[in-house]
């Protein structure tokens, strides 16, 4: 009895002369890579889509912090190079690749900051 266990959690025959279904042997790893796709790299995939379409609508103005965590906003947008000129005071202006960009923090409105009861 615990041979025809272990044998079905293996594939494999319960009788030793007879050769295991190839194509079953190959249903777990097929599995393991559909299980994979769908909760990793689907997701992932998606989210860079999502961060690509939020780098693109970037305009002047629009208010960031950068991956190393200099706040600024930003002067000026160069397509051709995928560089952002961003103003971190009055007279200073760095410039940093797009993807140095990990959050944008546009405001609809001035006047929605301070709110009076």
């Amino acid at each position: 009895m615990h041979n025809h266990i272990l044998s079905l959690f293996l594939f494999a025959s319960p009788a030793g002369g007879q050769t295991p279904n190839q194509f079953i042997q190959l249903v777990p790893l097929v599995l393991i890579f559909v299980v994979f796709y769908f909760f990793m790299i689907r997701p992932q995939q998606k989210k860079q889509k999502d961060r690509e379409k939020v780098l693109d609508s970037l305009k002047r103005g629009d208010k960031i912090v950068t991956i190393g965590g200099v706040h600024g906003t930003v002067a000026g947008i160069d397509p051709d190079k995928k560089t952002v000129l961003v103003q971190v005071s009055d007279t200073t202006k760095i410039k940093f690749d797009r993807t140095a960009i990990a959050n944008i923090d546009k405001q609809e409105s001035g006047d929605k900051l301070a709110t009076k009861e």
